[in-house]
């Protein structure tokens, strides 16, 4: 992937603007020395005091709807609308079971008659105008009853059985509501945390949604409570009032989408349109101009995600930023299942004999589903795995509730029937495609064990080999592990990896070798898979350990160099004092001139030995100079002529093995070629160009078919060292006599 060449001014930040890379809400960014952490001093203070706020916000809210007045019965509703007992703590009542109740009497008014619209506690879910004014009528006269102190129940058959309301208390609660509470408390916080992070005018979008859903979840916590008996005030402006939390909870996406992450063009009258819509909507609404009213909120809401939907897919069109990528999948998965929720609850509403439970349960589903990916929007780049198996449960109980409603309304099933088939449904899909819905719709993969670690032990092996190359060896393992659209370098390094933008984007700091000499620096990734996965914290921490081993491996490898070279300085040492001293005392002691010459070349041969083990590295055209004054110095003994031609474009560094296995196949060759071939000439070609070694060394001798040699020592010696230097060697015959050996490695200016 080529890099980008303007690279953006900072990490985490592109330069031109067009997409936004702030630091994930959630991430911890590096902790200067001497500096506290971002969720330290008045951050944390504020959280605290608004967690507060909103604990004490909660038990008002469960205090006021605790002391509310309620009879404990339970009812259900007939399919010819009739309102029958079912049972109750009240001993009173308990002869009075599977009777029908017809009216609702007290201190105040004549008895007002009731049906089953009374069990509806919704009137935000409630399909006809006619019906929701039915049914707010009966929940505003038997609140009136209540509160006067005693509530009279008409029964079909003529008895009137009078009661006396008591507070409902907190047992009077229910079970659902406390977890529907805090589920609300939590998106308070999500908001509060969203907006002291990053204090960024486009998280007031966030906020303004996540509240709007709290609010809801309050309306449908409410409606969970025991027994009969709610306070009117609450639910007479419910459907204005959830109409109009929808609405901004939609608009504020259309908005939000077409600035985030990237900003479209025209966004501002996208979003002008959005909240113009709402506007009108409710104002209608309001006037009472709207009939009737459910379907105009279902348009609209389904209007504002449809617009969500197509300004969120331009946005991923225009740049294949995988953040726009997961919110289209949360958008077309909250458009699709409110699709259902309505087509469910509009045919439910159309047979008229559904139970009130069955229908508010697909609708109370929808709610947690929503409340849920409103949750896990800032966590896309953390690993939070109970938030995305909370979203999932959700979304497939979203799903399965309004299935069993659509199969209610269609084929009448028992209850039974019912709840065993939604199980049924739920328990199928969240087995069959739990782990297809967590990749593919949260944007999250899991890289395979086996394909990490076959990278990672090739790139070690290379490092160990060439260290220099560490930073251009991990760029390359980064691009193979994660396959990002865009990588760039950036001059702000990290302490350690970051994810930023929400998961777009991972920030790695690159190690670098004693002899690098390029300053520090970090790596930017953009875009994981080509687009389609995000970044995650489990990746910033793989990619931590994979630096680590990086470094591991250079530090290694500096060990055992090091052993290495001290070893090789112990020898050279031992050989210089000990063999050296012995080869003069001989060379004085020679009875002849010629040995007296032949122990002087030893011990020249054994002096450029013992400076080659004690040398860390060589310069190429140092060594060719040995090289040559070496072969000068033998061929003349032997009475040969030497032809000797070197030329490099680059006058690399040896190491002491690329040195010790050149100047050790130089000396085999010439060797065989004077005591095997008696040749009278040896012409040596030694040529480096483009990266390319070629090593030609041809004689004048009596060799022939080398084809049919077999390899003892020698020869098998300068074909274990070609291969240890990574490249290859053959033998030819020379014309017009002789034979020529080549020796070719290619990269070996890369392999220093």
């Amino acid at each position: 992937m080529a890099a980008l060449p303007h690279p953006p001014d900072a990490a985490g930040e592109r330069g031109d603007g067009d997409s936004e890379f702030p630091t994930s809400t959630f991430g911890r960014p590096p902790v200067r020395r001497g500096r506290r952490s971002r969720w330290s001093g008045w951050r944390r203070h504020t959280l605290v005091l608004v967690a507060l706020l909103g604990c004490v916000g909660i038990l008002a809210f469960a205090r006021w709807i605790a002391a509310t007045p309620f009879v404990d019965i339970r009812c259900s509703g007939q399919g010819d609308g009739s309102l029958v007992l079912e049972g109750s703590t009240l001993p009173a009542l308990q002869a009075l079971r599977g009777r029908s109740v017809v009216a609702i009497g007290g201190n105040v008014g004549p008895p007002m008659p009731v049906d089953a619209l009374l069990l509806h506690r919704s009137p935000r879910w409630q399909v006809d105008d006619a019906a929701r004014a039915r049914q707010l009528a009966q929940q505003e006269g038997l609140a009136t009853r209540l509160a006067a102190g005693t509530l009279q129940l008409h029964f079909a058959d003529g008895p009137v059985l009078t009661l006396a309301a008591a507070p409902r208390g907190w047992a009077g609660l229910g079970w659902l509501f406390w977890p529907l509470a805090g589920l609300a408390l939590l998106l308070l916080l999500a908001a509060a945390v969203v907006l002291l992070a990053r204090r960024r005018p486009l998280d007031l979008l966030y906020a303004l949604m996540a509240l709007c859903q709290a609010g809801n979840l309050l309306f449908i916590a409410l409606e969970t409570t025991r027994g009969l008996g709610l306070p009117a005030a609450a639910l007479a402006p419910e459907m204005l009032v959830r109409l109009a939390l929808d609405g901004c909870t939609g608009a504020a996406a259309v908005t939000a989408f077409a600035r985030h992450p990237t900003r479209l063009p025209r966004a501002g009258w996208a979003a002008a349109a959005a909240w113009a819509a709402v506007i009108v909507c409710l104002a209608l609404a309001w006037t009472g101009v709207l009939s009737p009213l459910w379907w105009w909120a279902q348009g609209l809401c389904l209007a504002l995600g449809s617009a969500a939907l197509a300004v969120i897919a331009r946005s991923y069109r225009r740049e294949p930023n995988p953040y726009a990528m997961v919110l289209r999948r949360f958008a077309t998965a909250t458009l699709a299942t409110l699709l259902l929720v309505t087509a469910a609850v509009a045919l439910a509403a159309q047979r008229g004999d559904v139970e009130p439970g069955a229908v508010a349960a697909a609708p109370v589903a929808w709610a947690l589903f929503l409340a849920s990916l409103l949750l896990l929007a800032p966590f896309l780049g953390r690993s939070r795995p109970l938030l995305r198996e909370f979203a999932l449960l959700a979304g497939i109980g979203t799903v399965a509730t309004s299935l069993a409603l659509l199969s209610v309304a269609a084929f009448s099933p028992s209850a039974l029937n019912t709840l065993a088939l939604a199980s049924f449904i739920a328990l199928a899909l969240y087995v069959g495609a739990r782990r297809w819905l967590l990749n593919h719709v949260v944007g999250r993969s899991v890289i395979s064990t086996e394909r990490t670690f076959e990278l990672l032990y090739r790139a070690a092996r290379e490092v160990q080999a060439q260290p220099a190359r560490l930073s251009a060896l991990q760029a390359r393992l980064l691009r193979e592990l994660f396959e990002p659209l865009e990588i760039f370098s950036v001059d702000r390094v990290p302490a350690r990896a970051r994810v930023v933008g929400g998961g777009s984007a991972l920030v790695v700091p690159v190690p670098r070798a004693d002899e690098d000499p390029t300053p520090p620096h970090a790596l930017v990734l953009r875009y994981a898979q080509h687009g389609q996965r995000l970044f995650t914290a489990d990746d910033a921490r793989l990619v931590a350990r994979v630096v680590d081993q990086m470094r591991r491996a250079v530090a290694y490898d500096q060990a055992v160099e090091r052993g290495r070279h001290e070893e090789r300085l112990r020898i050279a040492q031992d050989l210089h004092d000990d063999i050296g001293a012995r080869l003069l005392t001989l060379m004085y002691q020679a009875p002849t001139p010629e040995i007296e010459d032949y122990i002087r070349h030893t011990l020249l041969d054994l002096k450029t030995l013992t400076r080659g083990l004690a040398a860390s590295e060589h310069r190429l055209s140092h060594a060719a100079v040995e090289w040559k004054a070496d072969l000068t110095q033998r061929l003349a003994a032997a009475q040969a002529e030497l032809l000797w031609t070197f030329q490099c474009d680059i006058d690399m560094r040896l190491s002491v093995v690329q040195w010790s296995a050149l100047t050790r196949v130089l000396r085999e060759l010439v060797s065989n070629a004077l005591y095997h071939g008696h040749a009278t000439r040896v012409e040596v070609q030694f040529s480096l160009e483009r990266g390319e070694l070629l090593l030609r060394v041809a004689d004048d001798g009596n060799g022939s078919k080398p084809q049919a040699w077999s390899h003892g020592l020698g020869l098998g010696g300068v074909r274990k060292r070609a291969k240890l230097l990574g490249g290859e060697v053959q033998w030819l015959e020379n014309v017009p006599c002789g034979i020529v050996c080549e020796l070719r490695i290619t990269g070996f200016a890369d392999r220093s």
